[in-house]
C-alpha cells in the first residue's frame, strides 16, 4: 500500500507537469506568435490569461461530474482535452484558432487540476497528506522551468506551432501515465452511486470556501511579485536582464522548498503557526523590498519563507472534506481560486496606475499576504466553531 501511494503521487506529479508546461507555450511562443498572427501585446497576454480563465465556470462542474462518474475518467477527459487544444493552437492560422484552442487547452487543464487534487486527497489523507500535497504543488515551478529552458530556442529556430505540438505532446504523455497507471484507493467509496449534485455540509462548505480565498490570496501575492517587481528592480540601476534573473529565483527556489518546507511542516505538526509566521515574514519582507534601498535581506527571506505555506494551504480542504465529497468540494476550492486570480491581480495594475510608482504593486503583494493570515485566522476561528 505505501508503495502503491508513491507511485499515484509520482504519476499525478508528472501529469500536473504538463499543465505547466502547456501554460507556458504561448509565452515561450510569444514572438512568434505575434508575428505569425499579426497580434499586438495585449492580445498576447489575452491569450496566456484564456488558459487560466476557464475556472471561474469549469471548477464547479468538473468536480461535480467527477463525484458522479468518477476522479479518473473526468481527470482523463480533462487531460484529452488538453491535448486537442494543444493540436489546434499548434495548427492555428488566425488568432481566432488560437484562442479557441487555448480555452479548449484550458478547459482540460481546469478539470485534471481540480481532479488531480482529490485523487492525492484520497490516498494521502490520512497521513503525510502535507508532504505529498507540497510535493504535487512543486509540480508547478517545475514544469514552467522546464518550459523556459527548452522552449525558446525551438520557438526561435521553428516558430510557435511546435512548441503548440510539444504542449500537446506532454498532455498526451500524462494522459497514458495516469491512464496505465492510476488506481483509487482500495478503500474508496463507489462513486459511481454519487449524485449529479453537489453534497457538502455546512461545515464543508465554509471551510472549503474560507481555504480557497487563502489559496488565492497567495497565489495572487506571488503573481503580483514576479509580475511586477522587476519593473522596481531596474529603477533601483539593474538591467532588465538582471531583474529578470533575480525574478527567476523567485520561481526556482519552490521547486525544492516547497516539497521540503511540506516535510518540515509534517514532522512539527505546527502548521497554522508556520504559515502564519511564513505570511508575516514574507508581507514584512514584500513591504522592505518596496520602501527600503537594500534589497538583499528582502530577496533572501522571500526565496527562505515562500515554499512555507503552499502545501500545506493544499491540505486544509483535503482534511475536512469527507471522501464522498471530496470532487466536488474541491470544485468549490477551485471556483473561489479562480475567480479570485481573475480580479485582483488587476488591483496591483490599479495601485500602479493611480500613483505612479513601481513599489505600489509590491504593497499590494504584500496586503495579499496580510489578507492570507485574515483567511487563516478566519478558517481556524470556524473550524472551531462548527467542530462543535
Amino acid at each position: 500500500m505505501i508503495e502503491n501511494r508513491w507511485l499515484m503521487l509520482a504519476v499525478l506529479f508528472a501529469a500536473r507537469t504538463a499543465i505547466a508546461v502547456q501554460f507556458q507555450t504561448v509565452a515561450s511562443s510569444s514572438a512568434s506568435l505575434i508575428a505569425a498572427l499579426a497580434i499586438d501585446f495585449t492580445s498576447l497576454g489575452l491569450l496566456i490569461g484564456l488558459y487560466m480563465s476557464p475556472g471561474i465556470v469549469i471548477s464547479l462542474p468538473g468536480g461535480v461530474l467527477g463525484q458522479r462518474f468518477g476522479a479518473k475518467q473526468i481527470a482523463l477527459l480533462g487531460l484529452a482535452l488538453m491535448v486537442a487544444g494543444g493540436v489546434m493552437m499548434g495548427l492555428s492560422a488566425s488568432y481566432a484558432a488560437a484562442a479557441i484552442g487555448r480555452v479548449v487547452a484550458g478547459t482540460g487543464a481546469v478539470f485534471f487540476n481540480v481532479l488531480v487534487t482529490k485523487m492525492i486527497a484520497d490516498w494521502f489523507a490520512s497521513r503525510e497528506i502535507v508532504i505529498a500535497m507540497g510535493t504535487l504543488v512543486s509540480s508547478w515551478p517545475f514544469g514552467l522551468a522546464l518550459a523556459i529552458v527548452g522552449f525558446a530556442p525551438v520557438a526561435a529556430a521553428h516558430g510557435f506551432a511546435p512548441i503548440m505540438h510539444l504542449g500537446a505532446l506532454a498532455a498526451l504523455i500524462a494522459l497514458a501515465l495516469v491512464a496505465m497507471f492510476y488506481r483509487d484507493p482500495p478503500d474508496m467509496p463507489d462513486e459511481g452511486a454519487a449524485r449529479l449534485s453537489l453534497d457538502l455540509t455546512r461545515r464543508e462548505w465554509v471551510l472549503v470556501i474560507i481555504a480557497g480565498l487563502i489559496w488565492a490570496f497567495s497565489n495572487v501575492s506571488y503573481i503580483v511579485m514576479v509580475s511586477f517587481a522587476p519593473e522596481l528592480f531596474t529603477q533601483r540601476s539593474f538591467t532588465p536582464v538582471q531583474a529578470g534573473w533575480i525574478v527567476s529565483l523567485f520561481g526556482w527556489s519552490l521547486i525544492p522548498s516547497i516539497p521540503l518546507w511540506s516535510f518540515i511542516a509534517a514532522r512539527i505538526g505546527r502548521p497554522n503557526l508556520m504559515m502564519h509566521g511564513s505570511f508575516a515574514i514574507t508581507s514584512g519582507a514584500l513591504v522592505a523590498l518596496a520602501l527600503s534601498d537594500s534589497m538583499l535581506v528582502p530577496v533572501a527571506l522571500i526565496i527562505l519563507f515562500n515554499g512555507v505555506p503552499p502545501g500545506q494551504i493544499m491540505a486544509l480542504p483535503a482534511q475536512v472534506l469527507r471522501p464522498q465529497s471530496r470532487a466536488g468540494g474541491m470544485g468549490v476550492f477551485f471556483t473561489v481560486y479562480y475567480a479570485a486570480m481573475a480580479v485582483l491581480p488587476g488591483g496591483a495594475g490599479l495601485a500602479r496606475d493611480l500613483t505612479g510608482s513601481a513599489a505600489a504593486p509590491v504593497l499590494f503583494a504584500a496586503t495579499m499576504m496580510v489578507a492570507c493570515i485574515a483567511a487563516l485566522s478566519l478558517f481556524v476561528a470556524a473550524e472551531r466553531v462548527l467542530r462543535r
